[in-house]
């Protein structure tokens, strides 16, 4: 059985810095569905289509491909009242983004610095501006349920439960 658009993925990975730093790595198979659902990386998911169990392949990709350029915009400084008492360096926070028209548009915010009466807060992905490295090892692949199709997203093991 080859990776196709509605099958549903499974496999191992570590995630990695353009100098070899480990950012992240699975200690069970992860599974995402197959063909255009942002449940991946785009540059992973075509690495991976046509591909069968045990294929592994390392995809280097740019921030343009993960989680962007860093933008020096959503750094924002607000009034430490709008803060938890106990509010802390690495905190996070959802909020508005800053310039937004639609009321939904909400980013999460890492508070980075604390001083007297205000507070920083940065709006970008941890890891925004950075080269990423995908290694993977596909370990499983099944048809989706019309369930999953339906909801776009995986469900059971390894994918998400309602």
């Amino acid at each position: 059985m080859l990776i196709a658009k509605d099958m549903v993925v499974s496999l191992q990975y570590e995630l990695t810095d353009s100098s070899g730093n480990l950012i992240e790595k699975t200690d069970e198979p992860i599974s995402y569905l197959h063909g255009g659902y942002d449940g991946i990386f785009p540059k992973v998911e075509e690495a991976l289509h046509e591909q069968a169990i045990g294929y592994s392949c390392t995809v280097s990709m740019e921030p343009e491909h993960t989680f962007g350029e860093y933008n020096s915009d959503l750094i924002r400084m607000e009034p430490r009242s709008a803060f938890p008492e106990d509010v802390e360096v690495g905190m996070r926070f959802e909020g508005a983004a800053e310039d937004s028209d639609d009321s939904d548009d909400y980013l999460i915010y890492t508070v980075t610095d604390i001083a007297d009466d205000k507070v920083v807060v940065d709006g970008n992905h941890p890891l925004a501006g950075m080269k990423l490295n995908f290694a993977c090892t596909v370990t499983d692949i099944r048809p989706a349920t019309a369930e999953e199709i339906a909801h776009q997203h995986v469900h059971g093991p390894h994918g998400h439960v309602h």
